[in-house]
């Protein structure tokens, strides 16, 4: 009979400590269950404007380059050779910071599109963009840093909002 109450007190004691786990219900370890979409990250600011970007914390970064045009902007769509004149901001996904900005600098970024002077995210997502558009880019790994350098961690997902100053 002792031995048959010890079990039972060890699995009673077993069986609240695992309902106590799973009533808490906010595994802050689990990995989201669904991957974020471009409507997930949240933006404020206009063309010009020093912008924000929020990253959310109920969703996975993106395995693939997701754009959407914050504004469209006029005139030609950029294609590979275009000349184009861009301010950017540049959060990290892992840790939701600033990691760069031309907006603060006030010195915007030239580049030809499609000749590999930027990461792939870039000559990738930049392409259709138009003079005076805001194009929001999430790049995953792959296509930027994969293995990280630059003050940017191995296998780290950026989120670019971008003003295309010119598109020439």
């Amino acid at each position: 009979m002792q031995k048959f109450g010890r079990t039972a007190v060890v699995g009673a004691i077993a069986a609240v400590a695992a309902f106590g786990l799973t009533a808490c219900g906010d595994d802050s370890s689990a990995a989201p269950s669904r991957e974020c979409t471009v409507d997930d990250v949240k933006t404020t600011g206009n063309f010009g404007q020093v912008p924000t970007i929020t990253i959310p914390d109920d969703c996975a970064p993106p395995k693939k380059l997701l754009t959407k045009d914050l504004s469209t902007g006029t005139g030609k769509a950029a294609a590979a050779g275009s000349k184009l004149s861009m301010n950017y901001l540049v959060v990290t996904w892992s840790n939701k910071k600033k990691l760069d900005s031309s907006f603060d600098r006030g010195e915007p970024f030239g580049l030809d599109l499609g000749a590999g002077q930027v990461i792939d995210g870039w000559d990738q997502g930049l392409v259709g963009v138009k003079q005076g558009g805001r194009r929001l880019m999430i790049i995953p790994p792959a296509l930027a840093y994969k293995d990280g350098g630059r003050g940017i961690a191995p296998n780290e997902t950026l989120v670019f909002v971008t003003d295309a100053l010119s598109v020439g």
